[in-house]
């Protein structure tokens, strides 16, 4: 059952036990052009009948170089925040994580993995975020930074918190079972640029992208939000 071909009508992130969402097939529709989800990128659907597949592509590239204008705020943000971590090897860790992002490297799933702890507790769990940094990853999710910092802390928990169902119902369905437009799909959504990225390139980043989400509790949320960014920056591959 593939993505684009069914309707999210319903995500359950609390109350009775019960499924994760529901869907309703949508029999007969063709797919439509590749693009966020309707309920966390609606501008896309405004576009989406109206414009070519060429004024799409080049719209999605500009929209893309405003998310990744925050990229640098988010990375000062973490810097700044390293010598108010209390452990030693957990500060190393995030200070190489950083000088990695300043050398034009791309980070991997490898390298957050011995974060978790540190995005758990003070100073990167979300409860203990600055404003500052909550308006820069805000601007990183496409989500409007002029709020009030109780409401940006909550959006942006419930953005990963529906980001993070997501993946592990994605992972239950398998990445095979995607077109190749919808992977290009999934990966946009998680803050990879994927428009003119190879479709191999696409499929490895969404796996490694589901190793890591699907680790975490939620009590590491903070490190989900931030690999957004961090898992896209200078990621190889893209075509010329």
């Amino acid at each position: 059952m593939a993505l684009s071909r069914v309707c999210w009508r319903h995500i359950s992130l609390g109350g009775p036990p019960g499924p994760l969402f529901s869907l309703r097939l949508q029999p007969g529709r063709r797919s439509p052009a590749w693009g966020p989800p309707r309920y966390l990128f609606p501008r896309q659907l405004l576009i989406r009948h109206f414009w070519t597949s060429k004024q799409q592509m080049e719209f999605l590239d500009i929209y893309h170089a405003f998310r990744k204008r925050s990229h640098p705020e988010i990375l000062s943000c973490l810097e700044k925040a390293t010598p108010l971590v209390s452990d030693e090897a957990l500060r190393w860790h995030l200070t190489q994580l950083c000088n990695k992002v300043r050398n034009g490297a791309s980070p991997g799933v490898d390298d957050l993995q011995p974060l978790r702890e540190c995005f758990s507790d003070y100073p990167l769990n979300m409860v203990y975020l600055s404003t500052a940094h909550m308006k820069a990853l805000s601007r990183a999710m496409l989500l409007t930074p002029h709020l009030p910092s109780v409401l940006l802390r909550y959006r942006l928990r419930n953005h990963i918190t529906v980001l993070h169902q997501l993946d592990k119902a994605l992972k239950r369905l398998g990445i095979g079972q995607l077109t190749a437009q919808e992977i290009k799909s999934a990966c946009y959504l998680r803050g990879l640029d994927s428009t003119h990225l190879a479709e191999e390139k696409c499929q490895k980043w969404l796996k490694d992208w589901l190793q890591l989400s699907c680790s975490l509790r939620s009590s590491e949320m903070s490190l989900l939000l931030h690999a957004v960014v961090l898992l896209s920056t200078s990621y190889p591959g893209k075509r010329r």
